[in-house]
């Protein structure tokens, strides 16, 4: 069971990664990334968006994702 849990954080620190790299990249909903770009947001938004209301942006900076990527290490290092 660690070690499914484990994994899941793993996959899901990917999953963050990747919202942020696509959210630099403007994509258009004909594109092929628009479904991925989709996938990943529904995946991602029920984590940033309590910490989006928790944590302002800070000038034109949404820090929420670094906060959750910050909690996802700290989570595994305890679990794993």
């Amino acid at each position: 069971m660690q070690q499914l849990l484990c994994a899941v954080i793993t996959v899901y620190w990917l999953v963050m990664i990747a919202r942020v790299l696509m959210s630099w990249f403007p994509i258009r909903p004909g594109s092929p990334f628009a479904t991925v770009y989709l996938i990943v947001r529904d995946l991602t938004e029920p984590v940033l968006a309590p910490c989006r209301r928790i944590i302002p942006p800070i000038g034109m900076f949404d820090i929420s994702s670094l906060v959750v990527f910050f909690a996802l290490i700290l989570l595994q290092r305890a679990i794993c």
